[in-house]
């Protein structure tokens, strides 16, 4: 009766520890510009009101597509509220995530054509609105995945001068730590911009949820093409259960492998072609499962993967590599890309058919370091001091993405800690009329610091003579009080004061 006892209790304490494991992951959904939470059908997601983030301006939307989450507001962010502005989310759980990025278009506005900006992600650039994106459903978003590593996240849109930063919704949906892993150089250090994600063959474009995929997979949207051009491939479909589908890390819904276009004999080749930015690496994600009933044993298809000239994968044999017919697999390489098209070539060897069932390309980016935290620490003191007005955008981190650095901010990469510094501080002549707060002795790194012709007023802190990098000081016109400080004398690098 012990033994029985103990036998249960060791299984209800396994289980108990199983439950804990398999928690739900984290997910947050922001409807951007809503003043209370909004539920949605037909998935019913809540989406939390947008307070206590960022600045900018709430409005009335228009959904650019069918795609669009149906909200009815966003928020846009005109050039008088700076160059660059932020969505500061806290109380992320450190973690592997899915941030996914909706845009809109002002609701009622004069002015219909459609905004250009820049989006990054903790400090580092993902995405560049091209023309014409409120006209691609696959563009109406932009979607990366990226370790957080600070219980927060940071996303930033940076003004071009194409119009003002309209952004409808933010989702931020955590996935398995090993999702999408391809190789050694994966790591923390890359995120993952979705490019493109197709479903070949029957059927219609859906997200994650609508297949019943796994919440764990980032509900995805894939987008369905029927053929890759005229008389050079036949959908196929089945609804027979696909072995081996949904499984960790990365929980492909089955039902993407139920469709599948296959070449014709007429054009055995299968052949997809995208435009693409040059100059950069690409991770491929090619999927298969062998659902046509012309194929029951290995070595009936067997084909190459040829991508921009370069034999990718040599005899792919679905059935043998997948272990049975009416099983997923999938294949992955990553691929550097120097001018504008990637093209992705089926050849088959035995058969004569290739056979095809999804896509997913991204581009793989490097993150950026970021600013030494002390120094963003320094100058988020100095803004509220000086009462820098919102035009100088002063939002995210001051030297990174290296294409919007802040206003006024010179930065220099220190190679021996890997982060960004602050060298130079140039605001003459900028009409600021706030006080210089000691916290300016924290830009350790300072070789040139010039606030002349402003209307700075209060003392000159003594601090400033422990900053021994400068160079340059520059504090004329302004309306300061009391004394020089003696301390500014050990600033024996000085050369002109």
């Amino acid at each position: 009766m012990l033994l029985r006892f103990l036998q249960l209790w060791i299984m209800l304490r396994f289980a108990c520890v199983s439950c804990a494991a398999r928690q739900d992951p984290f997910a947050m959904h922001i409807s951007c510009g809503a003043r209370q939470n909004v539920q949605t059908k037909p998935t019913n997601t809540l989406w939390r009101e947008d307070f206590g983030f960022t600045g900018g301006i709430a409005a009335n939307a228009t959904r650019p597509s069918f795609i669009t989450p149906p909200l009815n507001t966003l928020r846009y962010f005109p050039l008088s509220e700076g160059p660059q502005n932020c969505y500061n989310i806290n109380k992320v759980p450190k973690g592997h995530y899915s941030i996914r990025i909706f845009f809109g278009l002002v609701g009622r506005s004069k002015d219909t054509s459609e905004p250009l900006f820049d989006i990054s992600i903790e400090g580092t650039q993902i995405y560049s609105l091209k023309p014409g994106w409120n006209k691609q459903n696959d563009q109406v978003f932009v979607e990366a995945l990226v370790f957080l590593t600070n219980d927060s996240v940071s996303i930033c849109f940076h003004s071009t001068g194409h119009g003002d930063p309209a952004i409808l919704s933010i989702e931020i949906q955590q996935i398995d730590d090993k999702a999408y892993y391809f190789g050694p150089w994966w790591s923390q250090g890359i995120i993952l911009r979705t490019v493109k994600r197709l479903s070949c063959g029957f059927g219609q474009s859906k997200f994650d949820v609508d297949y019943g995929g796994d919440s764990r997979g980032g509900d995805r949207f894939w987008q369905r093409i029927k053929t890759f051009g005229d008389e050079s491939d036949q959908p196929r479909s089945v609804e027979t259960r696909i072995k081996q589908a949904s499984h960790p890390p990365n929980f492909y819904p089955e039902t993407l492998y139920q469709s599948a276009l296959v070449s014709t004999n007429n054009e055995p080749d299968l052949t997809y072609a995208l435009e693409v930015d040059p100059n950069r690496n690409y991770s491929v994600w090619l999927h298969f499962a062998e659902i046509d009933n012309s194929v029951t044993a290995a070595g009936q298809r067997v084909f190459n993967i040829i991508i921009n000239d370069d034999h990718a994968f040599k005899d792919v044999d679905i059935v043998e590599l997948s272990g049975d017919i009416y099983t997923a697999l999938v294949l992955n390489t990553t691929v550097t890309v120097n001018g504008r098209i990637l093209t992705i070539t089926l050849k088959p060897k035995e058969g004569n058919l290739a056979i095809i069932n999804a896509i997913e390309i991204f581009e793989v980016i490097m993150v950026e370091s970021k600013t030494i935290s002390e120094e963003v620490s320094a100058l988020q003191t100095l803004k509220k001091a000086l009462g820098l007005p919102p035009r100088f955008g002063w939002n995210g981190d001051p030297c990174v993405p290296q294409q919007h650095p802040w206003f006024g901010v010179d930065c220099q990469l220190n190679k021996s800690s890997g982060s960004w510094i602050i060298d130079g501080l140039g605001l003459d002549n900028q009409g600021l009329k706030g006080f210089l707060p000691d916290d300016i002795s924290r830009l350790l790194n300072l070789q040139i610091l010039n606030l002349s012709k402003n209307n700075i007023h209060g003392a000159i802190p003594s601090l400033l003579g422990t900053i021994t990098s400068l160079q340059v000081l520059d504090l004329s016109y302004n309306l300061f009080s009391g004394s020089i400080p003696e301390s500014l004398g050990q600033l024996t690098s000085l050369q002109r004061l």
